[in-house]
């Protein structure tokens, strides 16, 4: 029996770890911007960790279920209720046929996961059931859930009172250091452009989704250059070129942007650095008002990182086995 969908909350999509092999003719991966959350929720009840489940923002949904299930919410601090009892996070815990849960006011973080022993089980669009909203891909009609909504489950079911240490749960701040590989266009910034860049606090704006995450602070100083041909006018505009998942792109050298998992796949603005793939959980965190610090690393430090949260997701996969 599915879940009914009472009150949608503020922007709720089905996600799952995402689709790939189709960027390169403009089908972003999609799937969740917090990887790490979603897998752990998916963990906690039994599922494998690439489950569909729902990625609520900022305000959650509320929902009905016609039957027995084993729920766990992971990410922001986004408390959830059932039948107005609060119940923890990263934690799994039972809900009965006629349950409701909804959710409080979210405290720190942006995007909560909510993981369903036998996942959300939407229809498969290559290769996943993640909605891409602007293509109309997946998920549940192709966008955010909706009054009235029904989210079948899969067979299966975990077990409550799972829970993961308080040492594997990210920190959610409001001041944060996101790490950088600069380029590939960082030429077109001067030197003090560059420097700009990366001493400057950002404040993260309320433009933040699943697009994009644009960013206040500053200007950055351009070279003095003449576009080439193709370009726009711009001296910060390049031949477009594509966009890597997690690359910053600063139209008219202000404002810098993040591009997320449902980016469009290339454009016309330089990318002056490019955020490690193990950050991009961190920025999908940042509320709007976040001060944000870029950090500069090289492509070993990159590599060391991802590997080093390879072996966090490991741990969690023993710890929850």
């Amino acid at each position: 029996m599915p879940i009914e969908v009472r009150k949608p909350g503020l922007s709720t999509t089905v996600q799952d770890t995402g689709r790939s092999g189709y960027y390169d003719v403009g089908i972003p991966p999609s799937g969740a911007l917090d990887q790490y959350s979603l897998t752990v929720a998916n963990r906690l009840v039994g599922n494998e960790p690439g489950a569909a489940a729902l990625e609520c923002v900022y305000l959650g949904p509320e929902l009905l279920f016609t039957e027995d299930a084993v729920v766990a919410i992971t990410g922001a601090d986004l408390p959830p209720r059932v039948n107005g009892e609060e119940r923890p996070l990263w934690e799994a815990f039972p809900v009965r046929a006629g349950d409701v849960l909804d959710f409080g006011y979210v405290k720190r973080g942006a995007r909560a996961y909510l993981a369903v022993g036998g996942g959300i089980d939407v229809p498969v669009v290559l290769g996943s059931r993640s909605t891409y909203g602007l293509g109309k891909l997946g998920g549940v009609s192709g966008g955010p859930l909706v009054p009235g909504d029904v989210l079948p489950i899969g067979p299966g079911g975990g077990t409550p009172g799972r829970s993961l240490p308080d040492e594997l749960r990210p920190a959610l701040a409001k001041e944060i250091e996101v790490r950088v590989v600069m380029g590939l266009y960082d030429h077109v910034l001067t030197g003090a452009g560059r420097r700009g860049f990366l001493d400057t606090t950002w404040t993260l704006t309320p433009v933040a989704d699943r697009v994009g995450f644009r960013y206040q602070g500053g200007e950055l100083e351009t070279v003095d250059r003449t576009p080439p041909f193709g370009a726009g006018q711009d001296p910060s505009n390049i031949v477009d070129a594509p966009y890597p998942i997690g690359s910053i792109q600063v139209p008219g050298g202000v404002e810098p942007i993040i591009l997320h998992r449902d980016a469009v796949s290339g454009g016309g603005y330089m990318m002056i650095a490019t955020v490690i793939s193990c950050d991009l959980d961190l920025v999908a965190q940042s509320a709007p008002g976040t001060r944000t610090r870029f950090v500069d690393v090289t492509l070993d430090d990159a590599l060391a990182a991802r590997r080093e949260y390879g072996q966090r997701a490991r741990r969690v996969a023993e710890l929850l086995a």
